[in-house]
């Protein structure tokens, strides 16, 4: 198996991040190394995070670009440039259009907050997720780490975790703990999945070996 770059997209603190950097320390993102991360907010603290591990980084700013069209193409170029062959998004808050998406098609992951097809779509994302699943009274939520596709949190499940919620929870803890317990598990997970030539997808459905 060739070995892979990952280029990971951050828009904030990085926790994500942190998880697949320690999981690379470790060994368990199998022929997978992160090569650049790519942040939308200059002052993201994720990119102090991959300065700090050797890692190189890139700045694109969404409000530099008129529109979301200029700036997934921008993106793409940037990817296409980073040589990349998975893409991992780790809290980026941009949907790119699919400029990006037809470019590097079942290439893209992201992580979510919740067990997708349960809240999630536009709009949900941050502790927004977790404030409406426990309006709904909700006894489980978790995380998902899917494939990106244009329409958003609508591509194939590679990995799902179920979280339990506990009497009393407020959004933030339970955001905490379906981190902790579900993102930072899964992510790492997949990617290493996806570096070893793991997963397949058939009929917008992934199969893992």
């Amino acid at each position: 198996m060739s070995a892979k770059n990952i280029v990971v997209l951050v828009s904030g603190g990085g926790t994500n991040l942190q998880a697949l950097i320690d999981a690379q320390k470790n060994g368990e993102l199998g022929c997978g190394k992160i090569t650049c991360v790519i942040s939308s907010k200059a002052d993201a603290y994720a990119l102090t995070r991959a300065s700090d591990n050797g890692i190189k980084t890139r700045v694109l700013v969404r409000k530099d670009y008129s529109d979301i069209a200029s700036y997934s193409k921008a993106m793409r170029d940037a990817l296409l440039e980073e040589k990349a062959d998975l893409i991992v998004y780790a809290g980026f808050m941009t949907i790119l259009d699919e400029n990006v998406c037809d470019a590097f098609q079942n290439k893209m992951i992201n992580v979510h907050p919740a067990l997708i097809p349960s809240f999630c779509g536009k709009g949900f994302y941050g502790l927004h997720v977790h404030e409406c699943a426990l309006e709904k009274g909700v006894k489980v939520s978790g995380a998902t780490v899917h494939f990106v596709t244009a329409e958003c949190d609508a591509g194939p499940i590679i990995l799902q975790k179920a979280v339990e919620v506990l009497e009393g929870d407020t959004p933030e803890s339970l955001q905490k703990r379906i981190m902790q317990e579900a993102e930072w598990k899964i992510l790492p997970k997949a990617v290493q999945l996806f570096c070893d030539d793991k997963i397949t997808v058939k009929d917008g459905k992934t199969i893992i070996k």
